[in-house]
């Protein structure tokens, strides 16, 4: 392995090995927890590695090609580490993985023996089984634009370059009334048309839920109150005051792009594209298939 350490290697031909493996998991949202399957602490690289998270892991499968390197990482549910509520809220989707073999009697001696992501994430009786997928993962997404209607950008990304904070686009507000954190009403939302933020998103701020989002299915006026329904419900725990953000929605179409968001020159779909019946039309004898003469 190009990564070993000379001085680990040596050890391990010794055959009477202090070995174990320690473990790094950086979550999206910046929260980062490392463990080891020793009997007791490590520490290297500045981290403390904790010896009481039961994590445990499936021997590595690694390849030289470009198929997926995974493995499989298991251990039980700690309140105090790996929360079952946190892994529903999906705060672990994605998470940047690094597992090192090191000797515990010399931290020195230590190599990098898996880098990647943790992919689909089980948990039962009390426990959870996180897939390990290695780095070659990303090159199994498509690449290149794709010839469509419709944008392909995403509101706000790079090739959208729209400013979401830009004014009259999104507002942070407190929640005031919530039906099982799917169904928002306020009193008002002065300054939006209705359904101004449907395909938008709103975002959490505050409290446990922070940092978790839902893409809004509905925004309507409903007994004098405005409405935001969500596709799926916050799953994380809400109540009245915690502060969101509702940013506005946008339906991918190029009247959209144009007259709502005034950034046609970014539009990134195809909206000349002719459709498929058009495509599919073939010269006839019987009838015009045109719509008019061409003489």
């Amino acid at each position: 392995m190009a990564d070993m350490n000379e001085a680990l290697i040596a050890h391990a031909k010794t055959g009477l090995t202090t070995l174990c493996h320690a473990w790094a998991i950086r979550r999206r949202d910046g929260v980062e927890l490392t463990f080891t399957d020793h009997d007791m602490p490590l520490s290297f690289d500045g981290m403390q590695f904790r010896a009481d998270s039961g994590l445990s892991a499936r021997a590595l499968s690694q390849s030289t090609g470009l198929s997926v390197d995974n493995t499989e990482a298991m251990g039980a549910l700690s309140h105090a580490v790996i929360r079952e509520d946190e892994i529903e809220q999906g705060r672990y989707d994605g998470a940047e993985v690094l597992c090192w073999r090191v000797n515990w009697a010399d931290v020195s001696q230590r190599s990098v023996l898996f880098r990647g992501s943790i992919g689909e994430l089980r948990r039962a009786g009390g426990a959870f089984r996180a897939e390990l997928r290695g780095l070659t993962e990303a090159l199994n997404r498509p690449l290149g634009r794709i010839y469509q209607k419709p944008c392909s950008a995403v509101l706000g990304d790079g090739a959208c370059g729209f400013d979401l904070d830009a004014a009259g686009y999104s507002e942070t507000t407190d929640i005031e009334q919530h039906q099982e954190g799917r169904v928002f009403q306020w009193q008002d939302l002065p300054g939006y048309d209705d359904g101004w933020f449907v395909r938008g998103r709103l975002e959490v701020l505050s409290g446990p839920a922070a940092g978790l989002w839902g893409m809004i299915k509905h925004d309507r006026r409903i007994d004098g109150l405005r409405e935001i329904e969500l596709w799926e419900p916050i799953r994380g725990a809400i109540a009245t005051g915690t502060q969101v953000k509702l940013v506005a929605g946008c339906d991918k179409r190029m009247e959209t792009c144009r007259l709502k968001f005034n950034n046609f020159l970014n539009f990134q779909g195809f909206p000349d594209l002719p459709n498929e019946d058009w495509m599919m039309a073939v010269p006839k004898s019987t009838s015009a298939n045109s719509g008019g003469s061409l003489r």
